[in-house]
């Protein structure tokens, strides 16, 4: 048994590699604490195309290994989170002034062959002159390719990750900044904003855009590795199709734009991929990059999506490994991991990765920490549910008949949000709940005390940014008015942790 603030292992860094290293080593037996100077998946991880995917058109770039990872993870995460992640099927209009037929085909037989899928349909052909997918799309579209990848709430996954993590002993502190971290006595040292300190054995360092800046200012050595920042831009609008499949669009410019149905009520489309250079806290989508993904789907869509539509925007930057490409578009999303021993204590630094293979980036990351570990436990997060997800895959509906049988007092779409963000755990929410009351003030949108009280002692959540935008996307729904509310009230509740 460590010591009080001694550990195995610390982990700077809480989106989703952070959280996913995090949870890997506690579950091996190892004694973790995570260190994020903010809220969790509150930067990048927050701020992707919500996707589980192979990633199609990485395969124009022969990164084989890549996406052969990445389909294989798509039904691993399905089966562990299926309340968080489900299937979506993707429509790939053939636009012929761009990449062939036949080219697409190919692709498309490999992405449906290298991952081993087993739950997830294939591709077919589309006539978008009688399919439905058609109807939204400008009459010059006749021919379409539809395939199989998952959806899911990004920022969620980083938080069942971090519970996990922590229902295995792991001390995850949020708002909590590492200022320094040096060796002594074979041990890394870290001093916390505040001047505590804490000791661990081994160092993790998963800031993501952040890395490099951990490695010069806080470590104080030098990078193994060149980061290359790519910025990301989506923006939300009202819906604009009433079916339930999604669209990947190619651009003249040789990126793909997905439009893809987002809380019911509205589509999310994205992304951009431009180099980003500055301050990654600062970056945010501008009216340019609004412009760009309104054209990018208003070519292909019958009713043109005009800039000023957007009920959200949002930007992140992607770290990715500096691999020398001329465009930012065409940078490898694989991930590297550099471990440097100093003075006999290890540090390991993750560059790149995406949200789809986060589990098996941490897999990697335990393989190369387990020669200076004396005792550690086989890998075993392939086939263990995260939290809230203990039901099978396709049992969704059996859930959400019992849900309604216990708490039918609850209108629907209250039931439908809950289920989908906490699986089996909407009951232990719940509780003994008998009717609305029981839930005590309502916010708006159907967000009541008894939710906030479980997002602030069990997820972290400290603020109503927090909540409306990472723990749900409430923000969507509630007034100017409501959040602030709900600011106040938080403002007025202790802190909690998980």
């Amino acid at each position: 048994m460590a010591a009080a603030g001694e550990f195995d292992l610390a982990v700077i860094g809480g989106g989703i590699n952070g959280c996913g290293i995090a949870r890997d080593a506690a579950g091996r037996g190892l004694s973790v604490a995570l260190l994020e100077q903010g809220d969790l998946a509150a930067a990048t991880s927050s701020a992707s195309t919500k996707l589980i995917h192979g990633g199609l058109r990485y395969l124009e770039h022969y990164a084989f290994r890549l996406v052969h990872e990445a389909l294989a993870e798509r039904e691993v995460l399905l089966r562990a989170a299926p309340h968080l992640i489900r299937p979506m099927r993707f429509v790939l209009p053939h636009h012929p002034g761009l990449r062939p037929w036949w080219m697409i085909r190919t692709g498309l037989f490999l992405y449906d062959h290298l991952g081993g899928r087993q739950i997830l349909p294939g591709t077919r052909v589309l006539d978008l002159r009688h399919d439905q997918a058609g109807a939204a799309l400008q009459p010059r579209f006749t021919r379409a390719f539809e395939y199989s990848d998952c959806w899911t709430d990004d920022s969620r996954l980083v938080v069942l990750n971090a519970r996990d993590a922590a229902a295995r002993g792991a001390d995850i502190r949020t708002r909590t900044r590492c200022a320094q971290a040096r060796v002594a006595d074979g041990a890394w040292t870290l001093t916390l904003d505040g001047g505590a300190e804490l000791r661990a054995r081994m160092l993790v360092n998963a800031a993501g855009p952040w890395v490099s800046q951990i490695l010069s200012g806080v470590v104080h050595q030098n990078a193994p590795a060149r980061i290359r920042m790519v910025k990301g831009s989506h923006i939300v609008v009202p819906r604009l199709f009433d079916h339930d499949r999604s669209y990947m669009f190619q651009n003249a410019d040789g990126r793909i734009c997905f439009a893809i149905p987002y809380q019911d009520d509205f589509t999310l489309i994205g992304t951009t991929d431009e180099d980003y250079h500055g301050d990654p806290a600062g970056v945010a989508a501008t009216a340019e990059d609004e412009q760009y993904l309104c054209k990018a789907v208003s070519d292909y869509l019958t009713a043109p999506v005009k800039p000023g539509s957007a009920v959200w925007r949002y930007a992140g930057v992607r770290p990715l490994l500096d691999d020398g490409a001329s465009k930012a578009q065409d940078a490898t999303r694989d991930y590297v991991l550099r471990l440097q021993m100093h003075d006999g204590a290890p540090l390991l630094s993750v560059f790149g990765g995406k949200l789809t293979t986060y589990r098996r980036l941490a897999e990697a990351a335990l393989a190369l920490l387990a020669p200076h570990v004396p005792v550690l436990r086989p890998a075993w997060t392939a086939h263990a549910p995260l939290p809230g997800g203990d039901f099978p895959w396709d049992g969704l509906e059996t859930l959400r008949q019992g849900l309604a049988a216990r708490y039918g007092f609850l209108p629907e779409p209250i039931r439908h949000r809950l289920l989908r963000a906490y699986g089996t755990l909407a009951f232990d929410l719940l509780g003994e709940a008998r009717d609305m009351a029981d839930l005590g003030r309502g916010f708006g949108a159907g967000l009541y005390e008894r939710e906030v009280d479980w997002l602030v002692r069990t997820e972290w959540a400290r603020t109503a940014e927090d909540i409306l935008w990472r723990r749900s996307k409430l923000g969507l729904r509630l007034s100017a008015a409501d959040a602030e509310a709900l600011e106040a009230w938080l403002s007025q509740r202790p802190a909690a942790a998980a």
